[in-house]
């Protein structure tokens, strides 16, 4: 027994044995758990990714130059977390926390696990309110709700981080916290984003995780799951929060390297027979929480891209089952001038129908079915075909839903505007219009749409507003 006053106390020691790569390998520590943080002497620090009989996998979170055998671990007790709250809005960190601009550190609120369960069923109410994204394409035929995950699919170069930031920038002012995600992504596109956050007023309500493509892969691994970390707190304080990652392939891939250098028996493409399990975890935290537990809500918009235009290849299957629809982009509409270039018949929104706008839902109800009659119609155009007049009728009507879906980059639209011309169209008052005299009416409709009518108004608003608009009497 010991002596009165005088404690046991016992610490467990480990050494590093190995480093290759973002990977130690550490010999010791019996106790130590799956997920736990380990403070190496030279300062370096682990994350316990792998339990075997003997070692223990670990990613390494920094990597001193002196890092290497030898060196003494000990266990922390603690699983990893990051510190988050409002105070982090506008600024630029890594997935560990760290400040990556030159402001001064932030008063951090709280700090969220990195990793946590998903919101229980009891947790969680149906998707019901619309989160506009300023897409015109988006928010009348594809739309999205609070509390949805709409995967953005497509190759490269067709506009896909264009199509979030334009979701992004549209919160302005709509009481909407963002969380963008950028991983492996190279340091010029990284900076290119911040600098148009930055220019548009978007960086404001939004936080930048950045893990470049030069960083760890267990860093590049842990981007999105900090991401997600900083958006719960907000949604557990009942706000209403869009987090966007770009992209998962590139994650999947810094995955797939971890387990490799682990010596995990690779599966499909290499990848680990849990990838699958990794992504759905992620996106399963994206939801609509029940007013009993603040009412808040996470949408999410994981990115994904395909191998000329190839949407059955293995990680944007995986995203297309686990998400809750798809707005892919195509190559061919891009090069032939129409963007964005989403492509409505490959496009769903398996949720968004239930939380559009009634108004927005009424006036857009024939709008898919019109559009996708056009392109098959406009195929047979192409060869000189003589059309009856019905038909006619319907391709002329496609053409000009083309002319009123193109939309500029970084131009989002507010849903006033939407409104605005969905009525119009209804009533026939831009069927006569030329194409320049359209662009132009469609240019002052933007001056406008801040003076519209409220989308619950009555319809007689409406058309009262796109007259004036239009110059009719």
């Amino acid at each position: 027994m010991n002596a009165p006053g005088i404690g046991l106390f016992i610490e467990e020691h480990g050494e590093i044995v190995g480093v290759a790569d973002g990977i130690a390998w550490i010999a010791g520590l019996p106790s130590a758990q799956c997920g736990e943080l380990l403070n190496a002497d030279d300062g370096s620090r682990a994350l316990a990714f792998q339990l075997d009989e003997r070692l223990i996998g670990a990613i390494l979170l920094d990597q001193p130059r002196g890092t290497g055998a030898g060196v003494r671990v000990r266990r922390t007790g603690r699983r990893l977390a990051i510190g988050a709250g409002d105070a982090l809005l506008g600024r630029v960190i890594d997935p560990l926390g760290r400040m990556l601009d030159d402001q001064p550190p932030p008063d951090i609120a709280a700090y969220r696990p990195l990793e946590s369960a998903s919101p229980p069923i009891v947790e969680r109410e149906p998707v019901a309110r619309p989160l506009y994204t300023g897409n015109t394409i988006v928010d009348t035929l594809l739309p999205i709700g609070r509390g949805q995950r709409q995967l953005i699919i497509g190759d490269d170069g067709t506009g896909k981080s264009a199509l979030a930031l334009d979701a992004v920038i549209n919160q302005v002012g709509q009481g909407v916290r963002c969380v963008y995600v950028m991983i492996g992504q190279r340091r010029a596109a990284v900076a290119e984003t911040i600098d148009l956050l930055r220019q548009t007023g978007g960086l404001a309500h939004t936080v930048v995780v950045v893990a470049e493509a030069n960083a760890l892969p267990g860093v590049q691994y842990l981007a999105p799951f900090a991401g997600c970390a900083l958006a719960e707190y907000w949604m557990r304080g009942g706000h209403d929060v869009l987090i966007v990652y770009d992209d998962l392939a590139l994650h999947a891939q810094a995955y797939r390297e971890l387990s490799l250098l682990l010596r995990r028996p690779p599966g499909r493409e290499a990848y680990p027979g849990d990838i699958f399990y990794l992504h759905s975890r992620l996106l399963e935290r994206a939801t609509a929480l029940a007013p009993s537990q603040g009412g808040g809500s996470l949408t999410a918009l994981p990115i994904v891209p395909t191998q000329q235009g190839e949407i059955a290849s293995y990680i944007p299957t995986n995203l297309i089952s686990i998400t809750d629809g798809q707005i892919y982009l195509s190559h061919p509409l891009f090069a032939s001038g129409m963007l964005p270039a989403i492509d409505i018949g490959r496009s769903v929104s398996r949720i968004g129908g239930k939380a559009q706008d009634k108004a927005i839902a009424r006036e857009g109800a024939r709008l898919r079915l019109d559009y996708l009659q056009f392109l098959e119609l406009e195929t047979f155009t192409r060869f000189g075909t003589r059309l009856e007049p019905g038909m006619a009728a319907r391709v002329a009507r496609g053409r000009l839903l083309q002319a009123l879906f193109r939309q500029p980059r970084l131009e989002p639209r507010p849903i006033a505007y939407q409104m605005a011309w969905l009525v119009a169209l209804a009533e026939g008052w831009l069927d006569a219009l030329a194409p320049d005299a359209l662009q132009l009416a469609l240019g002052r409709l933007r001056e406008l749409a801040s003076g519209a009518p409220a989308l619950s108004a009555p319809r007689a608003d409406w058309m009262t507003f796109a007259a004036a608009w239009l110059g009719r009497p």
